[in-house]
């Protein structure tokens, strides 16, 4: 989504912004119909006008199942979408073939004139890439793509759902040209459909299929690691990704003790811009990812580039697969409400992202503190430091927030940094952020959500007293972070007019003992599947 406004990927050949999303493993909202699946078939059609074509089966739709919904916007994008702008031709029909009137709602919804006998609901739908659109663009990683020589697929840019149906499970039969490589976090049934627990599922699940996609598949902890690449040039594969990624990926297991998945998807699409003008990026998901990033030369600097934008949506397998509110879980396509609590799923992955690297030896210590540096001088810039990361969140899918949001991935990484620092002081090097991650993943899991309201009270059981009134400060209020303070802990001097920071060649014993440890490789226990 995860999932950023804008992030700054750079390179030295390469400039461009990163967007996150905020995906999760989402259940169901209001109430099942008869029916129990909901069978859709896709075609790309002439690969040329941009169309997907669908069909989608239904039977024994009801009075409450009789709005088709397409969505608003997507979990964890926090940006306005309006599929139903890109919806063409959309006719319902009965088991005769005979069409049923229907009635457009609203943006986003069309009303079935008598759902109890639809049969078929049928409709063209423009890729979200090539389309112009007078506002609210569409992330390209969170869009669809369809060219002579690839797709890119993004569920809920393509399809409907009828009202009460979101956990219905879903069939999919996707049609790609003979010979075309698909990659997907998606399994297969005997039939050759893609099969999903229900339309969030799916959602959750994006697919990159071509005639020229390069695969690389390696074993990370225990699970199963596939990439997946097109490059409109074919300069930049798989295996050069894999090169790039694998020592990252290997310390993101030993941080998790193990991954928390069986199965894992890298989804890359390297091309030109697109025609819309938005920013490129990276969106996460449970068991995947996808990334819309420029075909630059490859060089040691552009992997290195991609490898730390790759790490922050690798670790959202912690947050929100396994740990998140029941706001997310229960995700409205229609009208989302925001969980407060991005400052997790966004700004402790984008500091985690960091320090797995640092921790395992493969980020020197002064190029994290220029990070650190780099993200303190966007908070004072670019953004409204005074602006609480809480009511960022909450305000997220609005003008107000939007304006603020690139900021969870500076002033919510660096309030994740001084909390690890925190939980080391007071734990006397025992307890750091890693660790706290590890107990919420053991207290909740993929299958229980915490309270949204009463989150904070958590995760001050599970930690000190002292914590509730840092997060009171530097999550629900935007006191000034006390960065010269804690990072003086350490032994790490700060300069506020660089900003920079300078370690200290002969730090007292204290501060070699809370730095030692707070640069400590652990070995914490296994994650649980």
């Amino acid at each position: 989504m995860t999932i950023r406004r804008l992030r700054a990927l750079v390179s030295a050949l390469a400039l461009a912004s990163t967007l996150t999303a905020l995906a999760a493993p989402l259940a169901a909202q209001s109430i099942p119909p008869a029916s129990t699946e909901l069978r859709y078939r896709v075609e790309l059609g002439d690969q040329m006008d941009d169309r997907f074509r669908v069909v989608l089966t239904v039977d024994g739709l009801t009075e409450e199942s009789a709005v088709l919904q397409f969505a608003a916007t997507a979990p964890g994008t926090y940006q306005i979408m309006d599929v139903g702008r890109f919806v063409e031709d959309l006719r319902v029909t009965d088991a005769a073939g005979r069409e049923i009137p229907v009635e457009r709602v609203s943006t986003n919804q069309w009303r079935i004139s008598a759902p109890a006998d639809a049969r078929e609901i049928a409709y063209r739908i423009a890729e979200t890439f090539d389309t112009p659109v007078e506002e609210h663009p569409v992330y390209p990683m969170a869009g669809t793509s369809i060219e002579a020589d690839h797709m890119l697929f993004n569920a809920h840019a393509v399809l409907a759902f009828p009202t009460g149906m979101q956990d219905a499970p879903v069939r999919l039969e996707l049609s790609v040209p003979e010979g075309w490589t698909v990659g997907t976090a998606l399994q297969k049934d005997a039939s050759g459909s893609y099969v999903a627990e229900d339309y969030d599922f799916l959602v959750d699940s994006p697919i990159l299929a071509g005639s020229t996609l390069t695969v690389a598949r390696t074993d990370v902890g225990g699970a199963s690691v596939e990439i997946y690449t097109y490059a409109k040039t074919g300069e930049i594969r798989s295996d050069m990704l894999l090169e790039s990624m694998a020592a990252m990926l290997n310390a993101s297991a030993d941080f998790l003790g193990g991954l928390p998945v069986d199965r894992y998807v890298f989804l890359y699409h390297f091309e030109d811009p697109p025609k819309q003008g938005v920013a490129y990026g990276a969106w996460e998901h449970s068991y995947s990812s996808e990334y819309v990033l420029p075909e630059a030369p490859w060089s040691g600097a552009y992997g290195d580039a991609i490898t730390d934008i790759a790490a922050h949506e690798f670790l959202h397998i912690v947050t929100p697969l396994n740990i998140h509110s029941e706001i997310i879980e229960h995700f409205d396509f229609e009208t989302p409400v925001p969980s407060r609590h991005l400052w997790l799923y966004e700004g402790v992955t984008e500091w985690g992202s960091h320090m797995v690297q640092l921790r395992a030896g493969l980020k020197p210590l002064d190029a994290y503190l220029v990070e650190m540096a780099q993200k303190i001088a966007a908070d004072r810039s670019q953004f409204d430091p005074t602006y609480p990361l809480e009511r960022l969140a909450l305000t997220s899918y609005g003008d107000e927030g939007q304006a603020q949001y690139g900021n969870i991935y500076m002033r919510g990484a660096l309030v994740a940094g001084l909390l690890d620092i925190r939980l080391l002081e007071l734990s006397s090097g025992e307890m750091d952020l890693q660790d706290l991650l590890l107990a919420l993943m053991d207290r909740y899991g993929k299958s229980q959500p915490f309270d949204d309201a009463s989150f904070h009270q958590v995760v001050v059981e599970l930690t000190f007293p002292e914590i509730g009134d840092f997060l009171q400060k530097y999550v629900v209020a935007a006191e000034p972070l006390p960065i010269a303070e804690y990072y003086g802990k350490l032994g790490i001097d700060y300069d506020p007019a660089g900003p920079s920071f300078t370690v200290r060649e002969n730090p007292t014993a204290e501060q070699a003992a809370l730095r030692a440890a707070w640069m400590e490789s652990r070995a914490p226990r296994p994650a649980s599947r």
